[in-house]
């Protein structure tokens, strides 16, 4: 126990990197770079698989309109970073989103389907937010396409995991909610 323990805490130290975009304009701008930039940090990857969690957990609509409520939000705060207009906290929200998300899968929350993409909605706004501030005009469309589709198949895969987690039982998904919710809070103390 104490070994599978320290497992886990090694990987959640490991994985304690700032909630930062951390996009140098210079480098990206490109479809790959879009495409490869979700899966580069422990936030997107938390908030982005803890999305189709919760919408496998809720059901029915939810498993498209959920999802498709953080990409489309995300998009709409991309372009409002690129256009130059600026929200506050940011980076603050992004560590809350994966702290809020993690505590919605942990205790199964079940909002009706309009008021879960809304919560997941707000969320998108500041990570889309993150990605054009930090971006720049240069490559944006190009970049934006990236990121947007990887952050679809990383929803489709959260999707698929709790489906396929919810046929044994709800205590699975559950767990790794809280291990959301638990990473979070280590990004922030990190």
């Amino acid at each position: 126990m104490f070994k599978r323990l320290s497992i886990t805490a090694a990987f959640l130290g490991a994985a304690t990197a700032p909630a930062f975009a951390h996009l140098d304009p210079a480098e990206h701008g490109s479809l790959m770079a879009g495409l490869s930039h979700p899966l580069s940090g422990a936030d997107h990857i938390l908030a982005m698989i803890a999305v189709g969690l919760w919408a496998s957990q809720i059901g029915g609509r939810a498993l498209l309109a959920v999802p498709a409520a953080f990409v489309g939000t995300m998009a709409l705060g991309f372009l409002l970073a690129v256009s130059g207009i600026g929200i506050p906290f940011v980076e603050p929200a992004i560590l809350a989103s994966v702290i809020g998300l993690g505590l919605l899968v942990a205790t199964a929350a079940r909002l009706p389907v309009a008021a879960s993409a809304a919560v997941v909605g707000l969320f998108a706004l500041f990570h889309g937010h993150a990605h054009g501030g930090e971006l720049g005009a240069a490559g944006a469309l190009q970049f934006g396409l990236g990121f947007l589709v990887a952050t679809a198949a990383l929803h489709a895969a959260g999707v698929g995991l709790g489906i396929a987690l919810g046929r044994m039982g709800p205590l699975v998904t559950r767990l790794l909610g809280a291990a959301t919710a638990l990473g979070g809070a280590i990004l922030v103390l990190g």
